[in-house]
C-alpha cells in the first residue's frame, strides 16, 4: 500500500497528543489520592475521589460520541483538551491562594474528567483514515495507539512519583495542565482533518443528519444488538472495575502502608506500562496472525491475576516488579485486539457515538471499583481485598474460551472509501 508522508506525520502527531495527553491523566492519578492522604484523608475518602475522577468517564462517554461525530474529531480532541486543562489548573491555584477543600476537589475532578473520554473517542475515531493514508495496517496503528498510552504511564508514573515524593502533588497538578495544553496544541498545528476513512463492507457513506437523541438512540441500539459488543463491553466492565479497585485505591493504600510512599507505586506503574508497550511493540509483528480470541483470554489473565496474587501473599518488592512486568507484556496484546474488532464491526459514521457507548460501558463500574477498593481495605483488609480480584479476574477473563460470540472475533475485510 502507497504511504503518504503527511498522513504518516499527521499519524505521528496524533499518537503523540494521545501520549501527552494519557501523560497528564496518570499524572492525576497518582497525585490527587496522596494529596487527599496529605490532608488526612482515610481510605474510604481516597475511593471517594477516586470515583469523583472517573464517574465522568460513564458520563461522558455515552453523552459525548454524539458530540464528537457532530462537531468534527479533531475539533472535539482539542476543545477536550482545554478544558481538562483548565480545570487541573485549577486545583493547585485554588490550593495556594483561597484553599482547595475535599468538597471542591472532588467538583474540579469531576469536570476535569467529563471530556476525557470524548476525547480519546475522538482521537481513535481519526486513527482508521491517517492509518490507510499511511500505508499501515489497522493492527499496527491501533497497538500504537495502546502503546501510546502505555508510553504515557511509563513517563507519567516516572513524573509523578517523582514530583509527589519530592515537591508534593500540588506542583504534580501543575505539570499535568501543562500535558493537556501540549496535546490539544499538538493536534490543532498538525492533525489535518482526515481527508479519507475505512468502513466495512456494507457501510453506507451518506446518511441524514438526525436529532442528537435519535443519533444516540442508534448507536445505543448498535451495542445492544450486536452480540459480540455485548460480551466484549460485559468484559472489560468487570475487569475495569477489578482494575479500579486495584490501581485506584488499595495499590496507593498498600504503597502508602508499606512500600514507602509513591515513589514505589510510581515504580510499579512504570514497569506495567513500560513492558504492556513492549507488548504493544512485539505484538504489531504477529497480530495478523495469531487467533484473537485465544490470545485474547490467555493474555487477559495473565495481565490481572498474578500480579494481584502478588500483592495478596504481601510479596516483596522484586516479586512484586517482576508480576508487574508478566502483567504487563500480556496487557500489551489486550486493547490492539479489541480495538481493531471494534473498528471492523462498527459502520464509519457511528463510530463516534458507538465507541463513546462502549467506553460508557466498559467504564460503568470503575467509579464503583475505585469505591469499593476503599472500603475493602477499611473492612477486610489490603491481603484479602487483592486475593480476591485475582482470584475473580482470571475466572472472567478465561471467558471468551467458551466459544459461542466470541468465535466473531477473527477477522473481517475492511476497504478504503474512495476520496
Amino acid at each position: 500500500m502507497p504511504r503518504d508522508r503527511r498522513a504518516m506525520g499527521a499519524l505521528s502527531a496524533l499518537l503523540a497528543a494521545h501520549a501527552i495527553s494519557q501523560t497528564g491523566n496518570v499524572i492525576t492519578a497518582f497525585a490527587i489520592p496522596f494529596y487527599v492522604l496529605g490532608l488526612g484523608g482515610s481510605g474510604v475518602e481516597v475511593g471517594i475521589a477516586a470515583f469523583f475522577a472517573t464517574a465522568p468517564v460513564v458520563v461522558g462517554g455515552a453523552l459525548g460520541g454524539v458530540v464528537v461525530d457532530r462537531v468534527g474529531h479533531r475539533r472535539a480532541a482539542i476543545v477536550a483538551d482545554l478544558v481538562s486543562g483548565a480545570t487541573v489548573l485549577a486545583m493547585p491555584v485554588l490550593a495556594l491562594t483561597v484553599g482547595l477543600p475535599f468538597w471542591a476537589l472532588l467538583i474540579l475532578v469531576f469536570a476535569g474528567g467529563l471530556l476525557d473520554t470524548p476525547g480519546q473517542t475522538a482521537r481513535r475515531v481519526m486513527l482508521p483514515g491517517l492509518t490507510v493514508r499511511a500505508g499501515v495496517r489497522i493492527e499496527q496503528s491501533v497497538g500504537l495507539l495502546d502503546g501510546s498510552e502505555r508510553f504515557a504511564k511509563l513517563i507519567g508514573a516516572s513524573i509523578a512519583g517523582l514530583l509527589v515524593a519530592f515537591l508534593g502533588p500540588i506542583a504534580a497538578l501543575f505539570v499535568n495542565a501543562a500535558t493537556f495544553a501540549v496535546s490539544a496544541l499538538l493536534t490543532w498545528a498538525f492533525v489535518a482533518a482526515v481527508p479519507a476513512t475505512v468502513r466495512l463492507r456494507g457501510d453506507s457513506v451518506d446518511t441524514p443528519r438526525s436529532s442528537y437523541w435519535a443519533d444516540l438512540a442508534e448507536g445505543f441500539r448498535f451495542v445492544i444488538h450486536d452480540p459480540l459488543m455485548r460480551l466484549v463491553v460485559g468484559l472489560v466492565l468487570v475487569t475495569n472495575l477489578l482494575d479500579a479497585a486495584r490501581g485506584s485505591t488499595l495499590m496507593p493504600l498498600y504503597a502508602n502502608d508499606r512500600l514507602g510512599g509513591a515513589a514505589a507505586l510510581g515504580l510499579l506503574v512504570a514497569v506495567m506500562g513500560g513492558c504492556a508497550l513492549v507488548g504493544n511493540v512485539a505484538f504489531g509483528f504477529v497480530a495478523h496472525r495469531v487467533p484473537r480470541r485465544v490470545t485474547l483470554a490467555v493474555c487477559f489473565a495473565l495481565a490481572g491475576g498474578p500480579s494481584s496474587a502478588a500483592f495478596a501473599v504481601g510479596a516483596p518488592l522484586p516479586v512484586l516488579v517482576a508480576m508487574t512486568a508478566l502483567s504487563g507484556l500480556a496487557a500489551g496484546a489486550i486493547n490492539p485486539i479489541l480495538g481493531t474488532v471494534e473498528l471492523e464491526r462498527v459502520p464509519e459514521h457511528m463510530r463516534g457515538r458507538v465507541f463513546g457507548l462502549i467506553n460508557a460501558g466498559a467504564w460503568a463500574g470503575v467509579p464503583f471499583g475505585a469505591l469499593l477498593g476503599g472500603i475493602a481495605a477499611d473492612t477486610i483488609g489490603l491481603s484479602l481485598a487483592f486475593g480476591i480480584i485475582a482470584v475473580v479476574y482470571t475466572l472472567v477473563t478465561l471467558s471468551p474460551l467458551s466459544g459461542g460470540a466470541w468465535r466473531a472475533m477473527e477477522r473481517r475485510p475492511v476497504v478504503v472509501a474512495a476520496n
